[in-house]
């Protein structure tokens, strides 16, 4: 069998029936610096670690020090723009078959040149098993690691760095997979591993762990019980008898007994009194599917009372299941689920894990990478590389399954970020914050429109690719990879909407990102944000002049319409762009005659009035959005009146590019030049009243779970006050409801008609939302 897609890449006999090619499997091997391998009882998962070159655009401002006025440098470009290489760490995981690991190991011993490793560590059962045949065809030591251990820091790891890691399954809901957010502390937790057997360990910190009980029911035991009682040897073969069958064929129930329910003792007619009770009093054949159906209803209650009772013990509510018995099985997960709901009268969930199979690979890894120190970075998902939560149920899932033969191609990616991401110090509660405001998983229509809409922008997206590198042949090519690579995401994404995770309109914007960035399309809007950023600053002293004219009232509700007008340049928006790209002349007057009218669709801004009459705030914090007008002549303005009031002032922008938003390294040379023109700006940069620091993310969306560190430690040292988010994006499709600990405006100019209308607007209807939470409304 093919394990990595054609005889052409050695000289192995291989199924043809697997046609990915190899660089879609095993990607970056040629960069490979560590490898760690967790071999089971079937699967066997590897994690291996490389550098991964890729294109950063940089922008660099040009010496004007030389020429006082703006006339001056009327005819020259603001700042320069060029493109780097960079290298970035990445790690791949992806699991295969134990009947292909010598053809898997060929090929990693004729693909893997550079490595600089003599080792290889090691985990699992396999790894006693196969440790000869892997030294013999690596060349490599076999260093086995205790296998417990490396499950548990492989839990930590995903549960620390892959947001929607953990997800409730509930079987008859409109969305199965509920996924659940990062907890900022994860523990104590326990997890119930069930392999062969079972093992229950209870997690209090990263390194203390404890094995506090087990079973010798598992999934061995649902295996070998299976194969005597069906003669069927595959254990997924056995998965799918049994979500055929029917269990009350086999298994006697409470109304087999008693004719109906045992209500004095609260017993449903319908509850398992007796799993295989009716094949000791029938007189017939049953078949393969009921029989396979009631050993996992068998199995998992027993796992699942078993839990429960160790969970209540200890008094643990996060519960984790993972392991080779689940497998991301839907009947399998269902009847857990269904167990621990019944045993704990819902008071404990079962939580699965999208990444279950790799906990043991991550740990193995993990283990051998400590002089890297990975635990001091923060990673996140590369979307552009992982194949997501694969279902292995046909009924779900039947693209996957024929696209992919028998060989689960289950792949994971993970690239390392070169900062620290914390939360928002200033969340009411982080625990339940959520970042998107609409779950698309959850809602059909609206996970409908939202696929259509970013499919149907894609030759936009594409055309924009190209026009970024004119000078560079191959990028039409490489634009064309791009958009089979996107469209495919999407297709799957219309079968598997919980692939990977919640879907919202915020992963499909980062998985575009994260395509564009694997062709080396890192900024595909550079040279738009810098042609916008140098018409708009000609118009800056304008802008702020007409405003200083204007009575205190006036001035306030100019600045705030100001605002909304800049946040209307969103190439983003499918509707602006259009407007854009056919009238070069649309400016920042004709933006604000396109805006709403008063009453706004969300309009608290006789609130807002109110609060600016009273004393100033201590420091504002403003995630700011677009290039050009918005920044420039939109949030400036406004910002600048906060200054003049007394209010620090902390601009946090994108520390990547993502569509035309304002990225930090941008934002530094925009703000020199304003403050060289506007001796308020100049004062406060001077006197560190204003301050620019990078947000941590490269997406047109933010998540106030992930931000840089560095920002976090200013939020707190300046006594933040007031949160300002500003764009659809940020404030609308994101954070539309976080709720934070002090006072915060949120606003957004809506510039799609169909999300206008589902909110009770129009096109270019207003959103000014102004919230105090109850203790600081006291206080004023």
């Amino acid at each position: 069998m093919a394990l990595c897609g054609g005889a052409d890449r050695g000289s192995h006999s291989m199924d043809k029936s697997i046609t990915l090619p190899p660089d879609e499997i095993f990607r970056n091997l040629e960069n490979a610096k560590r490898f760690a391998i967790d071999i089971g009882g079937s699967l066997t998962k590897l994690a291996y670690y490389s550098t991964v070159q890729h294109q950063v655009a940089k922008v660099r401002s040009f010496d004007h020090s030389a020429k006082v006025s703006l006339q001056e440098t009327d005819g020259d470009p603001l700042y320069e723009i060029s493109v780097q290489e960079e290298i970035t760490a990445r790690l791949h995981f992806i699991k295969f078959e134990n009947a292909y690991i010598e053809t898997c190991l060929d090929f990693i011993k004729d693909h893997l040149v550079n490595t600089e490793t003599k080792v290889i560590k090691a985990t699992g059962g396999g790894a006693h098993k196969f440790k000869d045949l892997i030294e013999k065809k690596l060349k490599l030591k076999v260093d086995k690691e205790d296998e417990m251990t490396c499950l548990i820091k492989g839990c930590n790891f995903v549960l620390k760095n892959i947001p929607h890691e953990a997800f409730v399954y509930a079987k008859h809901a409109d969305s199965e997979f509920r996924f659940q957010n990062t907890h900022p502390d994860i523990f104590p937790y326990m997890l119930i591993n069930i392999g062969s057997g079972v093992s229950i360990v209870k997690v209090e910190a990263e390194d203390k762990f404890e094995r506090i009980g087990g079973s010798s029911i598992g999934g061995g035991t649902f295996w070998g019980l299976g194969a005597l009682l069906t003669k069927t040897k595959r254990f997924d073969e056995l998965l799918q008898l049994a979500s055929k069958g029917q269990h009350t064929n086999v298994d006697m129930l409470v109304k087999d007994i008693y004719g109906g329910a045992y209500g004095s003792l609260g017993l449903t007619g319908d509850l398992i009194a007796s799993s295989f009770g009716k094949s000791a009093t029938t007189d017939k054949e049953f078949s393969k599917e009921d029989m396979a159906k009631s050993l996992l209803h068998m199995i998992s209650n027993d796992i699942g009372q078993l839990a429960c009772l160790y969970a209540k013990l200890h008094n643990l509510t996060r519960v984790y299941f993972g392991g080779f018995f689940i497998r991301g099985h839907p009947v399998t997960m269902h009847t857990i689920t269904y167990s621990i709901n019944f045993f704990t009268k819902g008071e404990v969930q079962a939580l699965f894990l999208r990444h279950e199979g790799y906990l043991g690979a991550i740990g193995a890894f993990l283990k051998g990478a400590e002089e890297d120190n990975p635990n001091q970075y923060s990673w996140e998902e590369n979307y552009a590389g992982s194949s997501g939560l694969m279902s292995v149920s046909p009924e779900l899932n039947p693209v996957q399954r024929a696209r992919s033969g028998t060989f689960p191609f289950d792949m994971l990616e993970m690239d390392r970020l070169e900062r620290q991401l914390v939360n928002l110090p200033l969340l009411q509660d982080a625990t339940s914050y959520i970042p998107d405001t609409v779950d698309l998983t959850e809602d059909a229509l609206a996970r409908e429109y939202w696929l259509y809409c970013f499919e149907e922008a894609l030759d936009g997206v594409v055309k924009r690719a190209i026009a970024s590198q004119k000078d560079q042949p191959e990028a039409v090519e490489r634009a064309e990879k791009f958009r089979q690579k996107y469209r495919h995401k999407l297709q799957t994404l219309r079968h598997q909407p919980f692939a990977y995770g919640s879907l919202t309109v915020r992963s499909l914007l980062d998985t575009r990102e994260h395509c564009l960035n694997e062709f080396n399309f890192p900024d595909p809007y550079s040279k738009i944000k810098q042609k916008e950023n140098d018409m708009a600053l000609k118009y800056y002293l304008k802008v702020v002049k007409s405003v200083e004219e204007l009575s205190w009232e006036q001035r306030q509700f100019t600045l705030a319409k100001g605002l909304l007008a800049g946040n209307v340049f969103d190439w983003g928006a499918k509707a602006v762009s259009d407007v854009l790209e056919s009238d070069p002349e649309f400016g920042f007057e004709q933006a604000k005659q396109q805006l709403q009218e008063r009453p706004w669709l969300v309009d608290a801004y006789n609130q807002w009035i109110e609060r600016l009459k009273g004393p100033p705030h201590k420091c504002a914090l403003f995630f700011v959005d677009n290039s050009g007008i918005d920044i420039i002549l939109g949030v400036f303005p406004f910002i600048r009146e906060l200054l003049i009031r007394g209010t620090e002032v902390v601009l946090a922008s994108n520390s990547g590019p993502a569509l035309n938003d304002v990225t930090n390294s941008e934002l530094q040379i925009l703000t020199e030049r304003i403050a060289a023109m506007d001796p308020v700006i100049h004062a406060a940069l001077r006197e560190d009243r204003l301050a620019l620091v990078q947000n941590g993310s490269s997406s047109p969306c933010l998540d106030l779970s992930r931000l840089d560190k560095v920002l976090a430690t200013v939020i707190r040292e300046r006594g933040t006050d007031l949160v300002i988010i500003e764009g659809m994006g940020r404030a609308i499709h994101t954070n539309y409801y976080a709720m934070l600990s002090c006072e915060s405006l949120k606003l957004a100019v809506i510039k799609n008609s169909w999300l206008a209308e589902r909110l009770g607007g129009k096109i270019f209807s207003v959103v000014f939302k102004y919230e105090v939470p109850s203790k600081a409304q006291e206080q004023h």
